[in-house]
Protein backbone atom coordinates (compact mmCIF):
# COMPACT_ATOMS: atom_id res chain seq x y z
CA UNK A 1 0.00 0.00 0.00
CA UNK A 2 1.25 3.29 -1.14
CA UNK A 3 1.70 6.20 1.10
CA UNK A 4 -0.34 9.14 0.86
CA UNK A 5 1.01 12.37 0.67
CA UNK A 6 0.47 16.55 1.35
CA UNK A 7 1.57 16.85 -2.62
CA UNK A 8 -1.05 14.35 -3.75
CA UNK A 9 -3.88 15.89 -1.62
CA UNK A 10 -3.09 19.35 -3.18
CA UNK A 11 -2.70 18.56 -6.89
CA UNK A 12 -6.68 17.96 -7.01
CA UNK A 13 -7.72 21.47 -5.32
CA UNK A 14 -9.45 23.48 -7.35
CA UNK A 15 -8.16 26.67 -5.93
CA UNK A 16 -4.97 27.41 -6.59
CA UNK A 17 -5.15 29.23 -2.97
CA UNK A 18 -5.89 25.89 -0.87
CA UNK A 19 -2.54 25.26 0.97
CA UNK A 20 -2.03 22.74 3.79
CA UNK A 21 -3.91 23.80 6.64
CA UNK A 22 -7.28 24.02 4.72
CA UNK A 23 -6.19 20.60 3.22
CA UNK A 24 -5.63 19.47 7.04
CA UNK A 25 -8.82 21.34 8.27
CA UNK A 26 -10.69 19.65 5.25
CA UNK A 27 -9.55 16.39 6.36
CA UNK A 28 -10.28 16.65 9.70
CA UNK A 29 -13.68 17.29 9.10
CA UNK A 30 -14.27 14.68 6.66
CA UNK A 31 -12.38 12.27 9.09
CA UNK A 32 -14.43 13.02 11.95
CA UNK A 33 -17.84 11.91 9.57
CA UNK A 34 -16.09 8.64 9.07
CA UNK A 35 -15.49 8.52 12.91
CA UNK A 36 -19.30 8.97 13.02
CA UNK A 37 -20.55 6.42 10.95
CA UNK A 38 -20.96 7.81 7.46
CA UNK A 39 -19.56 5.76 4.56
CA UNK A 40 -16.57 6.16 3.04
CA UNK A 41 -16.04 6.48 -0.85
CA UNK A 42 -12.66 4.84 -1.40
CA UNK A 43 -11.74 1.44 0.37
CA UNK A 44 -12.67 0.45 4.09
CA UNK A 45 -9.54 -0.56 5.24
CA UNK A 46 -7.27 2.31 6.48
CA UNK A 47 -8.53 4.14 9.29
CA UNK A 48 -11.01 7.26 9.00
CA UNK A 49 -7.78 10.25 9.10
CA UNK A 50 -6.35 8.02 5.87
CA UNK A 51 -9.44 7.45 4.41
CA UNK A 52 -10.27 11.24 4.04
CA UNK A 53 -6.99 11.99 2.38
CA UNK A 54 -7.29 8.91 0.20
CA UNK A 55 -10.94 10.68 -0.81
CA UNK A 56 -9.15 14.17 -1.28
CA UNK A 57 -6.39 12.57 -3.25
CA UNK A 58 -8.32 10.40 -5.66
CA UNK A 59 -10.59 13.86 -5.84
CA UNK A 60 -13.61 12.20 -4.84
CA UNK A 61 -14.23 14.72 -2.09
CA UNK A 62 -13.97 18.74 -2.90
CA UNK A 63 -11.59 20.62 -0.48
CA UNK A 64 -13.24 23.72 -0.42
CA UNK A 65 -16.43 21.98 -0.75
CA UNK A 66 -15.69 20.39 2.62
CA UNK A 67 -14.43 23.42 4.42
CA UNK A 68 -17.94 25.10 3.70
CA UNK A 69 -19.55 22.99 5.90
CA UNK A 70 -16.88 23.10 8.70
CA UNK A 71 -18.28 24.99 12.12
CA UNK A 72 -16.41 27.89 12.91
Amino acid sequence: MARITVEDCLQNAPDANTNRFDLTLAATYRARQLILGHATKVGNRNKPPVAALREIADGVIDINEMLKKVPL
